[in-house]
């Protein structure tokens, strides 16, 4: 029998956000009455919400909502995904939980003066609390490295400690992780899969591809449908997937 390919049957729906603000204004910033239209729009279209694992595996009209970065400001949107029933993965950096709680990647120094509360993100007691109440928490590497650029130890370690950290601290498996910067490529791929991960997540990826680590997702951003310029935010998390936004159900866009 032929294998089906990803082109000739429904791969999953899965978005990728990063932080819930009303008052950040930031491409990387969604705020979160925009999140509930677009999600009960999703589900209006006969999506249905699934866990991380049947994204992953699953085909058809199924969606399942991820955060990158585990921004302080996410857990404003856990009431809002628990009332529709929407799983979500959030994707933690472990350096990040256990120092001051800052977002401090090179990207986005210039705002660290200005929107320090905006760039808090999780701390281990959080992401312990999203756990309890059902969420995933995956990995996003240990210190949110261009992986694509490290040396082959250093691009081990990064994957590896983060997935054993998330593990030991918050106390059940890590079994996903999401790329940071979106950028992997067959080195990156290989070292996730001998690092003990089930999949990975890539942005945007490529939709007829069948690959565990390089799940795709479109991302969404702040003034979305592809009129933010590439100039609006960080180029890291911004620019590679906005190009996703046609792949999108009509009804999600505009964002703002």
């Amino acid at each position: 029998m032929r294998r089906l390919s990803m082109r000739n049957r429904l791969r999953p729906l899965v978005l990728c956000y990063h932080a819930i603000s009303d008052g950040w204004d930031d491409v990387l910033a969604v705020p979160l009455s925009a999140l509930e239209q677009q999600l009960q729009r999703v589900l209006a279209r006969g999506y249905r919400p699934v866990h991380a694992g049947e994204a992953v595996a699953g085909s058809g009209s199924l969606v399942h909502v991820t955060f990158d970065d585990a921004f302080r400001s996410v857990g404003t949107a856990l009431p809002l995904l628990e009332r529709l029933g929407v799983p979500a993965t959030v994707f933690a950096c472990p350096a990040f939980a256990a120092g001051d709680g800052t977002f401090d990647v090179p990207e986005l120094a210039p705002q660290l003066a200005r929107n320090s509360e905006h760039l808090a993100t999780m701390s281990w007691p959080e992401l312990r609390d999203l756990v309890e109440r059902g969420f995933e928490v995956g990995s996003h590497t240990v210190t949110h490295p261009h992986l694509t650029k490290l040396e082959d130890q250093e691009l081990l370690r990064e994957l590896r400690e983060s997935r054993e950290h998330l593990e030991d601290e918050l106390a059940v498996r890590c079994r996903f992780l999401a790329y940071p910067y979106g950028e992997e490529n067959e080195r990156v791929r290989a070292a996730a899969r001998s690092s003990g991960y089930e999949a990975a997540f890539a942005l945007p990826g490529n939709q007829a591809a069948a690959d565990l680590y390089a799940v795709p997702r479109v991302g969404v951003w702040r003034d979305f449908g592809g009129r933010s310029s590439p100039a609006a935010g960080p180029a890291d998390v911004g620019t590679p997937a906005l190009a996703e936004a046609s792949r999108l159900p009509s009804t999600l866009a505009p964002l703002t």
